[in-house]
């Protein structure tokens, strides 16, 4: 199970990750999605590669 929900917190973020450089959501908004993924996946590992500036990737 915790494999399952780290992967789905990354494929999820990548996307929000991808709308962001795309300029479909704003900053504000991409880190609402990461806190309510968090949430909800509860990932041990991915969110040590929480990014603090999204932008750049």
């Amino acid at each position: 199970m915790n494999f399952q929900n780290e992967m789905m917190y990354q494929a999820t973020m990548s996307i929000a990750r991808k709308m962001l450089r795309d300029g479909l959501i704003s900053e504000d908004e991409y880190r609402q999605i990461d806190t309510m993924f968090i949430e909800k996946y509860q990932p041990k590992i991915g969110v040590l590669f929480v990014d603090l500036q999204p932008e750049q990737r």
